[in-house]
């Protein structure tokens, strides 16, 4: 009798182990004939094109993507990058770390001078904006993603919204937001209605992560911006693997990337193997590190030593520490 109750379990467990299997399998195959619906473009693969020398700062443990959010005002065309950030997998220390790079940073874009960072993108696309950011700030960047503001709309709508602490004095200004994407649309969106914590749909979420007009101006913004991705992220690392197909399904043709199908999938496994929970956030120039100054009449956020804020940004994504 117990011999027939352990073969019955081992039958059972067999038989649950290959529907498992099957069903992963079916979950791949589904999910990389999803990544179809992705824009890829292609850069350069040349570390000297890409600004990355044998000084760039590097990890086999850290894995390093330029993040950058178009401010395109209709749905098609170009459109200057208002948000850069830098996204780090860091599987030793197991987070993820996001970076802004403030977008009106006085920084030497190669082949123009100095300008603003945000810039680069539109004299260059994202390789001369990953260029910039590689010789400026010692960086060994060599894959970007790309997203607009409509984009990431229904990137937060796919995922259920997220929950932001809105404070009082923002309230007005997500609205105004919510009504101009309204306009440039056509359409009629809810509008938030009080402070606090709330779930935000993805057109509010997107008109709080473009405030700059209250509080500490472009400073403040960066932050919001990050907190908005956070909450992407963190819903996205904690839905089921079942629900991957669905929302890989629904972002991917927002987004455009120079990752391939096979690296994507390698990162996100890695992302759901590693036991990566914590999401640390930081901003370059960093406070007591930077300084607002006109230049020939133009505003702009000029690092008071470049040097001090490239240690300061190497010592966050490799070293795991903040100043």
């Amino acid at each position: 009798m117990a011999g027939n109750r352990k073969n019955k379990k081992r039958r059972r467990f067999r038989r649950v182990f290959f529907i498992s299997l099957i069903i992963f399998a079916a979950i791949f195959v589904y999910g990389y004939n999803i990544l179809n619906k992705m824009d890829s473009a292609d850069i350069s693969k040349d570390d000297t094109e890409l600004g990355i020398t044998d000084e760039s700062a590097d990890s086999k443990d850290v894995v390093n993507i330029a993040l950058f959010g178009l401010d395109r005002r209709d749905t098609s065309g170009g459109g200057r990058s208002d948000s850069v950030m830098i996204a780090s997998l860091d599987k030793k220390h197991k987070k993820i770390k996001l970076t802004s790079l403030m977008r009106d940073t006085y920084i030497d874009i190669p082949g123009r001078g100095m300008d603003k960072l945000n810039h680069a993108y539109s004299f260059g696309g994202p390789e001369l904006a990953i260029r910039t950011i590689n010789q400026n700030f010692n960086m060994n960047i060599r894959e970007f993603a790309t997203v607009d503001f409509f984009g990431l709309e229904k990137i937060i709508d796919v995922m259920g919204g997220v929950e932001i602490d809105v404070k009082s004095n923002e309230v007005k200004y997500i609205n105004t937001g919510v009504k101009e994407m309204d306009r440039l649309d056509n359409s009629s969106s809810p509008l938030v209605q009080q402070e606090g914590t709330q779930l935000l749909t993805g057109r509010q979420a997107v008109s709080y992560s473009r405030i700059r007009k209250t509080g500490n101006g472009d400073y403040e913004r960066t932050e919001r911006q990050r907190v908005v991705l956070e909450q992407v992220l963190k819903r996205g690392m904690n839905a089921g693997i079942t629900k991957y197909p669905a929302l890989l399904n629904a972002m991917l043709p927002y987004v455009e990337t120079s990752l391939s199908k096979p690296e994507i999938l390698s990162l996100g496994t890695s992302v759901l193997t590693s036991g990566i929970r914590d999401i640390d956030q930081y901003r370059i120039p960093a406070d007591g590190y930077v300084k607002n100054q006109t230049i020939n009449g133009v505003s702009y956020v000029v690092p008071q030593s470049l040097e001090d804020n490239v240690m300061l940004l190497n010592k966050f994504i490799y070293e795991d520490e903040k100043n």
